[in-house]
């Protein structure tokens, strides 16, 4: 076992004892320091970002992940802006619900404490190391960060500022609470997933091979979510103009994330006037398609340097790209069993003029995030009002969706008597 991930995870449970104690205050003005001296070192930050990215590049990295390791002025003042917002929400940490007096007078209630230490694995997201800083630390958890080797120089000087943050005089956290496995030996993540004396959450972030990884390899609790095949359904009732809309953003706005569209269902009383028009207005985007035989047959002779014959794969693939897939589906049942056979059960929707319709939808898939006439690029800490997350679970214990500051607490009983005795 690796000495180095020893003495980090060590560190850092000490650091948790200490950190769960912490008054709100305390860590909001933490949080402050931290966002601010990100801010003063963003020229080292962005440098370091620009020499990760420049490697990367001549790595071969994918474009879907040389976007996601890319930093600029407005990206940074984002990810500044969601840790001070973080500083806006609810601390969870003591929080009592549940409070009973029960038949014999004892008084009981639940309350919310901090998981302890976080492990989370990442892959080209230097906004996780901020992001999840924010949250972990709000929320009295300490983490231990091993983003990818493509992300090296970007995290350390990330982390970096964060420690100096801490360092501040007055400030009551410790900076063990914060830690960096820097050294990039791929080994190192399996010695991390045996520290179950001192880690209490693994949270890999990242393609399906680490997700595997940590699954089989771990003997501390895994979270995994984050690998998105979404889906939006065009009923017969639809708003076509605007769901026309709805799918263009759920599209490319940010195509390379795990909450942008890859397939759309369309019913087949509106796929004639639908998909061809769908295609027609996306193409000009830069978007191309897999289409399903009758939708195929729809655009045959059609924009066909766009359009090309679904494979036998195309529907279980997450695309990060410019490519969407197409099929018509005899309606609301075949689309749900569409979605059942083919989704990561990370977001998916229906376009919808019929209550009932949407309805039965959100009730028959069983996504973490399930939108009735909304595009699923919601599917974000920050846009639901979670200020950020550590990841989106697609599990179904514990936390689905983007993890925010409760997610990441658990509880204990809290019982009170009156030098009560067991009879």
């Amino acid at each position: 076992m690796n000495t180095i991930i020893e003495q980090i995870c060590y560190q850092a449970k000490t650091a948790a004892r200490r950190l769960a104690v912490v008054s709100t205050m305390d860590k909001n003005t933490a949080l402050q320091r931290i966002a601010d001296q990100i801010w003063v070192e963003r020229q080292l930050i962005l440098a370091a970002n620009q020499a990760d990215l420049e490697e990367a590049q001549n790595s071969g990295l994918s474009p879907a992940l040389l976007d996601r390791l890319m930093l600029n002025e407005k990206r940074l003042s984002h990810i500044v802006a969601d840790l001070r917002h973080v500083l806006d929400l609810p601390d969870p940490v003591g929080e009592a619900f549940e409070p009973e007096t029960l038949p014999n007078g004892l008084r009981v209630h639940k309350q919310r404490v901090p998981l302890g230490v976080l492990a989370v694995i990442y892959e080209a997201r230097p906004n996780v190391t901020v992001d999840v800083t924010g949250l972990a630390l709000k929320s009295g958890n300490c983490a231990i960060l091993r983003g990818g080797s493509e992300t090296i120089r970007s995290n350390r000087a990330l982390v970096g500022a964060v420690r100096r943050g801490l360092e501040n005089p007055g400030i009551k956290i410790p900076i063990e609470a914060v830690q960096l496995v820097s050294d990039t030996d791929r080994h190192l993540v399996y010695d991390l997933l045996q520290m179950e004396q001192f880690i209490d959450m693994v949270i890999p972030r990242g393609g399906a091979g680490l997700h595997d990884f940590c699954r089989k390899n771990s003997r501390i609790p895994v979270i995994t979510g984050g690998i998105g095949i979404c889906h939006l359904f065009v009923d017969e009732t639809a708003d076509l103009p605007r769901a026309l809309e709805v799918i263009r953003n759920a599209k490319i706005q940010r195509p390379t994330v795990c909450n942008a569209l890859d397939t759309v269902l369309v019913h087949p009383a509106v796929a004639p006037a639908f998909i061809p028009e769908l295609v027609k207005r996306l193409s000009a985007d830069g978007v191309t398609f897999r289409a399903d035989p009758r939708s195929f047959q729809l655009l045959e002779g059609q924009e066909s340097e766009a359009v090309r014959p679904a494979g036998s794969q195309d529907f279980d693939t997450e695309w990060l790209s410019l490519v969407l897939g197409l099929r018509i589906v005899d309606g609301l049942e075949e689309a749900i069993e569409h979605i059942s056979a083919h989704s990561t059960a990370h977001s998916d929707g229906i376009l919808t003029a019929n209550t009932e319709h949407a309805a039965r939808f959100v009730a028959a898939v069983d996504s973490a995030a399930v939108y009735v006439n909304a595009s699923t690029r919601f599917t974000d800490g920050s846009q639901l009002g979670l200020g950020a997350e550590v990841a989106i679970s697609t599990q179904r214990l514990h936390a689905r969706g983007p993890m925010g500051l409760r997610e990441l607490t658990t509880y204990k009983w809290v019982v009170e008597g009156d030098y009560h005795i067991r009879a």
